[in-house]
């Protein structure tokens, strides 16, 4: 442990009053933001037709915030240092909205809050307001990849912005109500993957101000002997910033900054010299400062700075009470604005010498818009990883392992600028055969047995550890900074990162559709695997494919949900998701092995539509079909296929139209995504007035709400996952779910109306064998062979 006391004050008295005016410039617009719409300069009394109608906004962690801000840029001018800022502190907005004005880089990007008089009241007037910005720092925020508006995940961003950039220092300021969260305390483990030769640096700042909205924090609550044990066994080496009065505050932060910028250097130079990529002991700062630093100290009686009441707005009611009006300007004419800004409402020169300038500065880091930095992938040819298919339907194949070898080639060519991620499932998910190419990141402690299959490597670029979290956090902040990744996951688990896909979503609708300044960035594409039902061993808990139904409540101008059929199709996608921008790509494909269908040629045609009819399993010849059978997804398309065979078995005139569907979106009219199907088309494939049986990988429900606005949808009758199941076989859980051969070829008979009266005894036929598969799993505990191994008859 090391108290910035400890060092001696390195700010003279000229610098210390410049750094101490640059941050009252910074408070002020702070609560600037939060109150005024006009009288930005507070150049006449302040009157209540000066305040916002409604107050919104957070005060609470502004100046800690800010405090960290200026010092980082005395740090980054005298060492030239490339800095991002990242904000963990719910709707800190007012400080980093604050720097990036007073830097002129804000002005660049929006040149009507221009840097005088007339530019400041528009900035202030937005903020928090119709027609305006939010209070986090949302993607309109100039040097902002981390939104907050969800807390947990502003460490994890930090390091994979970090990751692959060996020149960037990640400034991360963590909120210590951020800290009680789940995804956050895991994330501190990010430090046992960064690699001091080839990666950059995270500086956590681990801001008390001892509350949340209402309740105190619990990390300000426990002796710092406690803390500072425990941010050491997370592999730190603290500094502690503590106190309440500015001046000695400039001193201790300067202090206790430079040294963790010099420690930084000095890992980092002796793992680069040497190539010893030992995992060090990163520094980091504990900065302890009131809530509500330099506001009102109490109102009406009732504590406010350094209490609960400092979190948002400290004076609620300045336009109906006369008090609390006189109150507010108080405060705000304590930072002395007119110390600060010239006649024309611009920071006087000597301040804005403060700032670095260009892309040194914070707010105008490319990093932070890290589409500028993007370089495409070199991307081997999918097509060279081909399954050989001489006959659909006829050779079975692990979709996943074909995918490993061509995802092994993408590593290769790609050493920095392209990650793997996975929550210890690598391995299990069938993907080994990355490891060929790049082996799992590991820089704790290694033992002789890891030797021995770990695949471990201080230099690996698979990221594995047990939180999708903190993996999920990773790979976004890998790619909003202009990287490329592949994530794969358990299907039923997958929903632990829901709400963290969609707050990204999010920040992909708003950077892709409302701020062109913003430059495209690489896809996160998820790869949900483990599927639903080859859940032979784990059961009911492992059952769950309802992420689907998440990600299409989105804009699908930023999703896409693809469900290759076969391992050639998988590629196919893969190729196409890892190429495109500004998406997140949702990619269903089982681990087991299934049966292979179209040829590289066939299946590139068909995952090019997106949907598409399979002649060679449908008996219509062209013909206006009986029954149109359609289906998405690996198994549901086996077990429709196989109805089919039963249903031409049984009735050699029965006119089939076989459907499958690669691109789930593709069922939405042209005028929701502009990938979908017109009306003609949709007509085309599915009829307008015959039954259509879909079988889907997912629940039932997600296929009415694509399709409910088509002609036929009365007629559309999809089966899917109905939430029943255990330690079943294959067949047995498509059974009791009703997505099985047999239940389909019944579904078949029963909704043609021709087949009704003649197909009475091969329903029953049909339902003993459901019964036998059943009875056969129950005793044998697998399913028939002719099941097991099934294949297409031409």
């Amino acid at each position: 442990m090391t108290d910035a006391t400890e060092v001696l004050a390195p700010l003279a008295p000229g610098e210390l009053s410049k750094i101490d005016a640059y941050w009252r410039a910074c408070n002020y617009l702070s609560a600037g933001m939060i109150y005024l719409r006009a009288n930005p300069l507070l150049r006449e009394p302040l009157k209540p037709e000066h305040i916002k109608n409604r107050l919104l906004g957070h005060w609470g962690s502004d100046p800690g915030q800010s405090l960290v801000w200026v010092h980082l840029n005395r740090l980054i001018k005298k060492y030239d240092l490339n800095v991002m800022y990242i904000s963990g502190p719910g709707h800190g907005a007012p400080a980093t909205l604050a720097n990036c004005y007073l830097e002129g880089h804000y002005s660049e990007i929006y040149p009507d809050k221009s840097r005088d008089e007339a530019g400041l009241l528009k900035f202030f007037q937005q903020f928090s307001f119709p027609g305006g910005i939010g209070s986090h720092c949302t993607p309109e925020t100039p040097g902002s990849i981390h939104e907050g508006g969800e807390l947990g995940y502003s460490i994890s961003h930090a390091y994979g912005a970090a990751f692959d950039n060996p020149d960037l220092m990640v400034t991360v300021v963590v909120g210590d109500g951020e800290a009680e969260t789940g995804p956050l305390a895991t994330s501190w483990h990010s430090n046992k993957f960064l690699n001091p030769i080839r990666d950059g640096a995270v500086l956590p700042v681990l801001h008390l101000n001892g509350y949340k909205i209402a309740n105190p924090t619990i990390l300000a609550r426990i002796p710092r002997e406690e803390l500072e044990a425990l941010l050491i066994g997370y592999g730190h080496k603290p500094y502690f910033v503590e106190g309440d009065d500015p001046s000695a505050m400039h001193q201790k932060m300067a202090a206790s900054l430079e040294q963790c910028v010099l420690e930084i250097r000095s890992i980092q130079q002796h793992a680069r010299s040497t190539g010893d990529a030992t995992r060090p002991r990163w520094p980091m700062i504990v900065l302890r400062s009131p809530k509500g630093w330099t506001g009102p100290k109490e109102v009406d009686g009732h504590k406010v700075e350094g209490s609960w009441r400092a979190h948002q707005v400290p004076v609620s009611d300045p336009v109906t009470n006369k008090q609390h009006l006189k109150m507010v300007e108080d405060w705000m004419r304590s930072y002395r604005p007119e110390e600060l800004f010239d006649a024309s409402g611009r920071l006087i020169p000597e301040l804005q010498a403060l700032a670095p300038s260009g892309p040194r500065r914070i707010s105008a880091n490319p990093h932070a818009n890290g589409g500028l930095l993007r370089k495409e992938l070199n991307l081997p040819d999918f097509r060279d990883y081909a399954v050989e298919v001489k006959a659909p339907g006829g050779t079975y194949s692990s979709p996943t392992d074909v995918l490993a070898h061509f995802l092994a080639e993408v590593m290769r060519r790609n050493m920095s600028s392209f990650r793997v991620f996975g929550p210890d499932e690598t391995a299990s998910n069938r993907l080994t055969a990355i490891y060929a190419a790049s082996k799992k990141t590991w820089l704790a402690e290694y033992r002789p047995e890891d030797a021995d299959g770990g695949e471990l490597d201080v230099s690996g670029r698979v990221m594995e550890m047990l939180s999708e979290h903190t993996l999920e956090g990773w790979f976004e902040g890998y790619v909003l900074t202009g990287r490329h990744g592949f994530f794969s996951s358990y299907e039923a688990f997958v929903h632990i990162i829901d709400s963290m896909f969609n707050q990204h979503a999010k920040w992909l609708e708003k950077s892709k559709k409302e701020l062109d300044w913003r430059a495209p960035i690489p896809s996160i594409n998820l790869l949900i695997t483990s599927l639903v039902w080859r859940q032979d061993h784990n059961g009911f808990t492992h059952q769950d494919p309802g992420f689907l139904d998440v990600v299409t409540n989105k804009s699908p101008e930023i999703v896409r949900i693809y469900l290759p059929p076969d391992a050639n199709c998988l590629l196919s996608v893969a190729d196409h998701c890892l190429r495109s921008r500004d998406y997140v790509n949702v990619i269903v494909a089982d681990k087991q092995e299934h049966l292979q269908y179209l040829t590289m040629k066939d299946a590139v045609t068909h995952c090019t539509k997106g949907i598409g009819i399979w002649d060679w399993a449908s008996t219509d010849d062209g013909q206006e079909p009986d029954v149109v059978m359609a289906c998405a997804g690996d198994i549901a398309t086996m077990e429709s296929l196989a109805a089919v065979a039963i249903l031409k078995e049984h009735f050699h005139d029965l006119k089939i139209r076989f459907v499958n569907v690669v691109d789930l979106f593709r069922l939405l009219p042209e005028t929701e995504h502009p990938h979908g199907l017109s009306d003609r088309d949709f007509d085309s494939l599915f009829t307008t007035d015959k039954p259509v049986i879909f079988n889907f990988h997912s629940y039932a429900s997600l296929i009415h709400k694509l399709s409910y606005r088509r002609k036929n949808h009365d007629n559309i009758h999809v089966r899917g996952y109905k939430e029943k199941g255990n330690i079943n076989t294959p067949l047995e859980l498509a059974i009791i779910n009703q997505i099985d051969r047999f239940d389909l070829a019944i579904d078949a008979i029963d909704r043609v109306p021709r087949l009704r009266p003649i197909g009475a005894h091969v329903k029953e036929w049909l339902k003993d064998q459901i019964i036998d598969s059943i009875d056969y799993a129950h005793t044998e505990g697998i399913d028939k062979e002719e099941i097991r191994n099934w294949k297409w008859a031409k």
